[in-house]
C-alpha cells in the first residue's frame, strides 16, 4: 500500500457519518449557526465537528469571510465527492421501495419442469403480461440436485418442484395438491368406464420418468402392494410427449389431473387403485425472501394457480 493510500485509510477510519454529514452541510451554508439549526445540533458540538474535520483533512476547510464563512480550495475539491457518497449511502440505508408492476424492468428466472410449466407458469403468463408488461420472463430447466446452491447464487428467482424432494434450507410454499387419473384418447375402448385392476393392468402404458428411462413409478408401487403389475411400454422424459402419444395410439398412462384438465382430445377416468399425489410448491432462497418485487411475483404465481 502507498503512502497516500495509508493516509487516506487511516483519516477514513477516524470519520463517522456524523463529521461527513456536518461537513456537507457547513460547506453548503458557509456557517456555522445556519448548520446548527439544519443539523438539530448546538453551535458548539457544530465548532467541535469543523475542528476534528480540520484536524483529520489537514485543513482549514472553511475561513472566515466578510459573509460568514468560505472554502478553501481543499473543501471545494470535498463537496462534490462528499455529496456523491453521502447520497449514494442515503439509497443503501433507505426502506425498500413499494414494488410498481406496471413501471417493473425485472427479468423474471423461474426454474421448473415441463409439468411446472403448464400447470403455474401458463395461467400466470397471461396476468404477467397485464400487470408487469416491462417484465420478461426466462423459464430454466429444473435441476433439483443443484436447487439449494443455485438459490444461493441467484441462478433464479423461484424453482417449482414438488415438496416430495425440498430442500430444508429454502423457502416454500405449497401450491396445491396434484392427485394422478388415467387417461387416454378420446374414444379410446378400454376407458368406455373406469377400468378394473386386471383390465387396468392389461392396458399398455406410458409413463414419465423424472431420471430417464425408467419403467417403474409410483403407480407401479401402488400395484406392487397389492401383488399387481401393469404393462409399461414406453418411458419417456417428458410430459409432451406423453400427451403427443395419447392422442394419437391406444397406450393410457396415469397423468396429474391438472396437466389434462379441459384437454377435449383426452378421455379422463378414475384409476381402479389408489395412488399417492403430492404436493406443488415453489421454493427460493433467504438472498430474495424480503425483496419486494420477489413478494410479488411469488403472491402473483400462488393467486394464478
Amino acid at each position: 500500500m502507498s503512502d497516500m493510500s495509508g493516509i487516506a485509510m487511516n483519516n477514513l477510519r477516524r470519520l463517522d457519518i456524523n463529521l461527513l454529514l456536518t461537513l456537507d452541510v457547513l460547506l453548503a451554508e458557509h456557517n456555522v449557526t445556519r448548520a446548527a439549526e439544519r443539523l438539530n445540533l448546538s453551535q458548539p458540538s457544530v465548532s467541535v465537528h469543523l475542528a476534528k474535520l480540520r484536524e483529520i483533512f489537514g485543513d482549514p476547510l472553511l475561513l472566515p469571510g466578510p459573509r460568514g464563512m468560505r472554502p478553501t480550495a481543499r473543501a471545494d475539491e470535498l463537496r462534490e465527492p462528499l455529496r456523491e457518497a453521502l447520497q449514494a449511502l442515503e439509497r443503501a440505508v433507505a426502506p425498500a421501495s413499494a414494488f410498481d408492476p406496471a413501471q417493473a424492468r425485472h427479468i423474471w428466472k423461474v426454474a421448473a419442469t415441463d409439468y411446472g410449466e403448464s400447470t403455474v407458469v401458463l395461467p400466470a403468463l397471461s396476468g404477467l403480461r397485464l400487470q408487469a408488461p416491462g417484465t420478461r420472463l426466462a423459464v430454466l430447466d429444473l435441476v433439483p440436485a443443484q436447487l439449494v446452491k443455485q438459490a444461493e447464487q441467484g441462478t433464479f428467482d423461484l424453482a417449482l418442484h414438488i415438496t416430495e424432494d425440498a430442500p430444508l434450507d429454502l423457502h416454500q410454499r405449497v401450491l396445491f395438491t396434484e392427485h394422478y387419473v388415467l387417461v387416454g384418447r378420446v374414444g379410446h375402448p378400454g376407458l368406455k368406464r373406469k377400468p378394473t385392476r386386471e383390465q387396468f393392468c392389461a392396458l399398455e402404458h406410458v409413463m414419465v420418468s423424472r431420471e430417464g428411462g425408467g419403467f417403474f413409478g409410483v403407480t407401479d408401487k401402488a400395484l406392487a402392494e397389492v401383488g399387481l403389475a401393469r404393462k409399461v411400454v414406453l418411458s419417456v422424459p417428458h410430459f409432451l410427449m406423453v400427451m403427443s402419444v395419447l392422442v394419437s395410439t391406444d397406450l393410457v398412462a396415469m397423468l396429474p389431473s391438472r396437466l389434462v384438465r379441459g384437454n377435449p382430445a383426452l378421455q379422463v377416468v378414475d384409476a381402479p387403485l389408489q395412488v399417492p399425489g403430492y404436493e406443488m410448491a415453489m421454493f427460493w432462497g433467504e438472498r430474495a425472501h424480503r425483496d419486494p418485487a420477489h413478494k410479488w411475483l411469488r403472491e402473483h404465481l400462488a393467486a394464478s394457480v
